[in-house]
């Protein structure tokens, strides 16, 4: 009888244990991360200052402002 009740004891214990040890992110992601440029340095490399200006039609006529939005 006192053999059951320790191994009970000690997975209680040990179930305990694991549920408060802090889980750790996987190293890969934070060097991906790590390694990701800034949005500037992206648009410089990609050459978004070369690219034309876009013109952007007003369309607020086509597609009015509903008085009630569903």
């Amino acid at each position: 009888m006192m053999r059951p009740m320790m191994i009970a004891i000690a997975a209680a214990a040990l179930i305990a244990v694991m549920t408060m040890m802090p889980h750790s992110r996987s190293p890969s992601i934070e060097l991906s991360a790590a390694a990701m440029p800034s949005l500037q340095e992206l648009h410089v490399m990609a050459g978004v200052h070369k690219l034309p200006t876009q013109e952007i039609d007003d369309q607020s006529l086509v597609f009015p402002p509903s008085a009630q939005q569903h």
